[in-house]
């Protein structure tokens, strides 16, 4: 399905850096964007409903005022989604139609600053989805030189199948944690990795930070004693755990946090011993392995 090299393993999530969160002015941006860079981090992930559609313009302005090159980094995007803040719908839904997954392209290069995405994913599946439609509009983008690589986002395997009955998909950004791991038992990773498709992650973190559970204390535990023999920290050993599985996982990582980013890049280097990986799914699952 092609070659992943060009990514970096750690992907910076841009949902939060407009006003659904941090509300970075153009000149923070800027700033973030160089972090960034300096960190190893050259691949930037886009939804085209972010900041209520505004997050793509505010980043494009930033990109532009910047001094990143292009060529030297990725540029991820989704489109499909249809709110009814920041549009004018009776009824949030989905739309693939081959001209909406055109112009939405278009209207996303426009806003980003660029000629090309180096990937479009569709954000959800619909149960209305036609997979002549979008195969018209994947090739007619990719013909024209604007989107090189076309995946989803949230797809089954079996939804998937049905799109590949027309297209290549390449990609598929799931939702995948120490908290959340259905997809290693619905088929997902090994769809990705029989189809040898990248396999990306958002919410990487899970529920860890945000939910205080019997599951969170379970996994507490074990990271409290991990985190001396890998001198690591809790969000450090949550990367290390996803980054084992051979699906060749590559996280969606959403801080606007310089230290936090950066402990993120580290994280790539943490190679969790076997036994160490299994606790971990213990305590998230509370209970042992069959």
């Amino acid at each position: 399905m092609g070659n992943n090299t060009n990514y970096s393993k750690i992907i910076a999530g841009t949902m939060t850096w407009g006003s659904w969160g941090k509300q970075f002015s153009t000149e923070e941006m800027v700033v973030f964007m160089e972090q960034c860079l300096a960190l190893g981090i050259t691949t930037f992930d886009h939804a085209d409903i972010y900041g209520d559609y505004g997050t793509e313009a505010a980043f494009g302005k930033a990109f532009k005022a910047s001094t990143l090159d292009r060529s030297k980094v990725q540029f991820i995007s989704k489109c499909g989604i249809q709110m009814t803040s920041g549009r004018e719908n009776d009824v949030k839904h989905y739309q693939y139609d081959k001209d909406y997954i055109i112009s939405s392209t278009e209207a996303c290069l426009k806003k980003l600053n660029t000629e090309y995405l180096d990937m479009l994913l569709l954000h959800r599946p619909s149960p209305l989805l036609q997979p002549e439609e979008v195969a018209e509009a994947i090739l007619s983008l990719k013909d024209s030189g604007k989107i090189k690589k076309f995946g989803v986002s949230n797809f089954t395997p079996s939804q998937i199948g049905l799109l590949e009955s027309e297209i290549t998909v390449s990609a598929n950004q799931i939702e995948f944690s120490l908290t959340q791991n259905d997809v290693m038992e619905n088929g997902t990773l090994d769809d990705c990795m029989l189809h040898k498709r990248m396999t990306m992650c958002w919410s990487p973190l899970g529920s860890y930070f945000r939910a205080h559970s019997a599951k969170s204390e379970r996994i507490a535990l074990v990271l409290k004693t991990l985190m001396e023999k890998y001198n690591a920290s809790e969000s450090q050993l949550l990367l290390a755990w996803l980054l084992k599985h051979p699906a060749s996982v590559f996280p969606v990582v959403g801080t606007t946090n310089f230290e936090r980013l950066s402990e993120s890049v580290a994280a790539v280097e943490i190679n969790l011993e076997l036994q160490d990986w299994f606790l971990l799914l213990e305590a998230s699952q509370g209970k042992e392995v069959a």
